[in-house]
């Protein structure tokens, strides 16, 4: 099992800022949006779509009062576009009606808004709240699986982060989170990760498991032969 304890202070010399790759600018509601936002897209492209989209509707109530298709012409390139733009509003009309307009620093309020889960959620409460929680996305999943949490297989982002929760500092779970995006395009990438190089090679289970099931194979040379017998 890796430890906790070393990969922490590894990650911090690496990534000093760990800030969220959204530029949300400090709203909550637009931290949700972009959340929404990056579902199956990139944080770039969700950088890039939003400064109009919140031209457009700078605040909660405005996109309450928005059209669904005017939405989705907004962020169309971040990819299924409708159900996202359902989902805003939605999620729009609840803050404004049950919340006041103020996007909730409640974990289950967060979750019954059209379009939240907990990755979501646990992002809000994170960085607009300071509230702990881990952040389970892709470059979570797939790193803290080759260290060695859990089997690589696992992809179920609520199972990683009940076995993630007990294990990272509570402190240090929003933060933990952003660093592993940051390690996850740098070092662990989905395909050809820099193993060779990686800083976090010491704690890293998979690497381990590799050296486990290495067979060296002898050079010809030091094969001992058994001569073959002289014929009579």
């Amino acid at each position: 099992m890796p430890d906790i304890h070393r990969i922490i202070p590894i990650l911090k010399t690496l990534y000093p800022d760990a800030v969220c790759s959204l530029e949300w600018s400090g709203d909550p509601w637009k931290l949700l949006v972009m959340g929404r936002l990056s579902a199956q897209c990139t944080d770039e492209r969700v950088n890039l779509v939003c400064p109009a989209l919140f031209d457009r509707y700078p605040d909660v109530y405005a996109m309450a009062a928005g059209d669904v298709d005017e939405i989705g012409a907004y962020i169309r390139s971040c990819g299924l576009w409708r159900t996202k733009a359902e989902s805003l509003k939605g999620a729009a009309e609840c803050i404004v009606l049950r919340h006041g307009g103020k996007v909730p620093a409640d974990r289950e309020a967060l979750l019954a808004l059209p379009g939240v889960g907990r990755k979501i959620a646990n992002l809000v409460l994170g960085d607009a709240f300071g509230i702990p929680g881990i952040v389970a996305d892709t470059h979570c999943i797939r790193i803290n699986g080759r260290l060695g949490f859990y089997p690589t297989e696992m992809k179920d982002p609520l199972k990683v982060e009940k076995i993630l929760a007990p294990i990272v500092p509570a402190e240090e779970q929003s933060d933990y989170c952003h660093r592993m995006v940051l390690f996850g395009r740098e070092y662990c990438m989905a395909r050809n990760p820099r193993c060779g190089d990686c800083p976090l090679a010491g704690e890293c289970g998979t690497k381990a498991k590799a050296k486990s099931h290495h067979v060296a194979v002898p050079h010809p040379q030091q094969i001992n032969t058994v001569p073959t017998p002289k014929k009579p």
